[in-house]
């Protein structure tokens, strides 16, 4: 029986490769051009940014790992506290002016770095009045602003995931933010960057939930027990597209903006309006450049794949080396940055053993391209 079991593991691993390369067309040139950036050894990253001067920002969530600061930023090789130790350590007191366990950075258009911090470590139900998004002025480093998401929008079971920004909307612009709940509905979370306000659009419909006929293979494993909402996030160059999709999924969606800024905007239209793009792969992050093109990373294949405007994919890199591909952040030196975390390593997923293998990487490839920047 073991045998049989052996082979149908390795029959359905080979389908789904060759299935992998029909549908996204490389060449070798693309699959060779992977550069790494940073090396980790201690926590496992998730999120990466690039400023406009260059800096590069991580953070890593807590997890479970020893965590000593929770957002860094890359300097000479090495990372550090950002914007100082002494925000890094959570104060139950202080739970907004704290950071619990972030989970995304974003820099915006402004060149401000936007700190997403879903305040549910262990992914723990979250923490009272400790759901936030943090801006810091990266001329100063100082944080200028802080918006706690209330409890009626950030739902016991919601985890903040990712964030993209137009700061064309209103009067200081808007925040658009996943909620990849693991044990309840997911959605989009709209905030007003001027008035504090935020609000949910497309709670549990099927585009924000996990698909239910989904099991993601990675590494030769089946992975039956992963169930996250809406996950990856991306803003097309002109603002009017929001594009998104369930790490629990292949398929990507995409809604008009209109319809999420307005929060007034009916249930129905806004549901009516969303658009199934079909198959993209297995993703953890998505994003999009100034030029109309998306990126999805696919962590099933070690991949990430480029969507050209006309809506056809191709594979951008591929490489072994790319374990679990997580977010992605274009750069402004025409560099898409990337990191990848071995997250389906984590004990949870292997009867408690951490077959994790550090160093964790900070990857990148060539696009000459910049990122959606909306001011």
């Amino acid at each position: 029986m073991s045998k049989i079991f052996r082979f149908l593991r390795i029959t359905s691993v080979l389908l789904a490769a060759l299935s992998f390369a029909s549908a996204y067309p490389a060449t070798a040139a693309t699959l060779a051009n992977v550069e790494a950036v940073q090396a980790f050894d201690g926590a496992m990253p998730t999120g990466v940014t690039v400023s406009a001067k260059g800096r590069i920002f991580v953070n890593f969530p807590r997890w479970g790992d020893d965590v000593p600061f929770t957002v860094g930023e890359v300097r000479d090789g090495k990372v550090v506290a950002f914007p100082s130790q002494q925000i890094n350590i959570y104060d139950p007191a202080r739970p907004a002016q704290t950071l619990s366990s972030v989970q995304s950075v974003v820099v915006d258009a402004f060149d401000r770095l936007w700190i997403l911090d879903p305040a549910a470590p262990k992914f723990q139900t979250r923490i009272a009045g400790a759901a936030k998004l943090v801006a810091v002025d990266l001329n100063s480093n100082q944080v200028v602003k802080t918006i706690v998401i209330p409890p009626s929008v950030a739902l016991d079971t919601t985890y903040l995931n990712d964030v993209r920004f137009d700061l064309r909307v209103g009067k200081a612009g808007v925040a658009y933010i996943t909620d990849s709940s693991v044990s309840g509905p997911g959605g989009i979370i709209v905030v007003d960057l001027d008035s504090g306000k935020s609000w949910r659009k497309l709670t549990g419909h099927a585009s924000t939930s996990v698909d239910p006929t989904f099991v993601p293979v990675v590494e030769g494993q089946r992975f039956t027990s992963l169930s996250v909402a809406s996950d990856g996030i991306a803003l097309s160059a002109d603002g009017k597209t929001l594009y998104y999709s369930p790490l629990s999924s292949r398929h990507l969606y995409s809604v008009p903006t209109s319809l999420l800024i307005d929060p007034a905007a009916n249930d129905k239209a806004v549901a009516s309006a969303v658009r199934d793009l079909g198959e993209k792969g297995a993703s953890d992050g998505l994003e999009a450049d100034d030029k109309g093109r998306l990126y999805a990373s696919d962590y099933e294949h070690n991949a990430i794949h480029q969507r050209l405007p006309d809506g056809q994919w191709k594979t951008l890199a591929a490489d072994p080396r790319m374990l679990w591909p997580d977010t992605l952040s274009v750069g402004p030196d025409g560099y898409l940055y990337f990191t990848a975390n071995q997250l389906h390593r984590q004990a949870g997923f292997h009867d408690g053993k951490d077959l994790r293998t550090k160093p964790y990487m900070l990857y990148r490839v060539r696009i000459d391209a910049s990122p959606v920047l909306l001011k």
